[in-house]
């Protein structure tokens, strides 16, 4: 993510009881409120907006906003890969699988022609989007870049600062959460997949090292990262981001294991999320730019701890209820219609304009909601 950390510094300045088959919300804010909303048919509107509003279909990747700016960003367009296949996986609609092999070619394109990249993370969430596009149709294309992603993402494993993956190439001492815990679900995920232990091993150790370095096991917070160089760790910067990871990797790692200890580290990591990281109870604005996908990437991992069988059933109404407000306060507060636009703040209605970042979240956030109704947990 270039230049993310001025991004960041600058940011940190300053269920739906019910999917009835009712029309989508007026307009009026008032009306909004007393409208039942059907969460299929919003999660459509912001699909077929990212597609409609961000999409370049000369260079075949998604704009970083929708106001012309052709300019292009490799990790928010993993992101949008990842909501393509939602709706794609909701819908079974070929509108959206149609992209998939576009988007490959274009995204590969403006990247140099190549899957490598300066950024780990941003290798790491190609690689997850990439993963789950071979699941979602079985082109071995998509495995192959997996891998190969894989293949890069591990070269950034060093010793520096007891271990971890760095953040970026040429900065060998900066370990990063946002280059750990993606990894680790990768790991996690290629091991379910294709079964080589040495994914497996590799999932623990660099979960290990996440949780020793950048967590405070007593409150579930996640630091950002560590300079090797000095010790010091930044512990002043706390993303929706790295908690989501976090979250994410314990519960790929209870999944291989079954052990009820990776459940509990999500589960801390979880609540301290949604009580310290929001503004009365909705998940605070983080800004544009790399922080407006922020709370999309928990809200994709704090909705498959929501899923987990061995969750308590006490937290479970908790998030459930926390997840309910925050998407019937984005839909009826924050949502741009009929643009069907999300900005930063989701009590707060973008202009006509809006970043892709920001739009991607508020998709993943209505794709969340349908997919817990279909699971029948409301």
């Amino acid at each position: 993510m270039n230049n993310k950390y001025l991004v960041l510094l600058l940011a940190t300045i300053p269920f739906w009881l019910a999917c009835g088959k009712e029309e989508l919300p007026k307009q009026d804010d008032d009306d909004d409120k007393n409208v039942t909303i059907d969460w299929n048919a919003a999660a459509n509107d912001g699909s077929n907006a990212l597609i409609n509003s961000f999409w370049n279909a000369n260079g075949q990747y998604f704009n970083t906003d929708n106001n012309g700016n052709t300019s292009f960003q490799y990790w928010p367009n993993a992101h949008a890969l990842d909501v393509l296949i939602d709706a794609y996986l909701r819908t079974n609609d070929a509108t959206y699988s149609s992209y998939f092999e576009k988007w490959f070619v274009g995204v590969k394109a403006r990247n140099g022609n190549s899957w490598n990249n300066d950024y780990y993370d941003d290798m790491e969430w190609n690689a997850l989007a990439l993963l789950r596009a071979w699941k979602a149709t079985g082109d071995v294309r998509y495995k192959d870049a997996t891998l190969e992603l894989w293949g890069y993402i591990k070269q950034g494993w060093n010793e520096q600062a007891g271990g971890g993956i760095t953040w970026k190439k040429g900065m060998e001492y900066s370990k990063n959460a946002c280059s750990n815990g993606p990894a680790a679900i990768l790991a996690a995920r290629l091991y379910q997949e294709f079964g080589n232990t040495e994914d497996r091993e590799w999932a623990i150790k660099i979960y290990n090292w996440l949780k020793s370095t950048l967590v405070n096991t007593n409150n579930g917070m996640v630091y950002d990262n560590i300079d090797a160089n000095t010790g010091v760790i930044k512990k002043e910067w706390v993303f929706t981001y790295n908690q989501g990871t976090y979250i994410g990797a314990a519960i790929e790692l209870h999944k291989i294991f079954n052990e009820k200890a990776y459940l509990n580290d999500a589960v801390i990591a979880a609540d301290y999320t949604i009580s310290s990281l929001v503004e009365n109870s909705i998940l605070k604005s983080e800004g544009t730019g790399d922080g407006g996908l922020f709370k999309g990437i928990f809200i994709r991992y704090f909705t498959q701890l929501i899923q987990q069988e061995r969750l308590d059933a006490t937290a479970q109404r908790r998030y459930l209820q926390f997840m309910k407000l925050n998407a019937e306060t984005l839909w009826n507060q924050g949502t741009q219609k009929p643009g069907t636009l999300f900005g930063p703040n989701w009590r707060v209605k973008p202009g006509t304009t809006t970043g892709l970042t920001e739009q991607l979240s508020g998709c993943m956030l209505l794709e969340a909601a349908v997919l817990l109704h279909k699971k029948e947990l409301l």
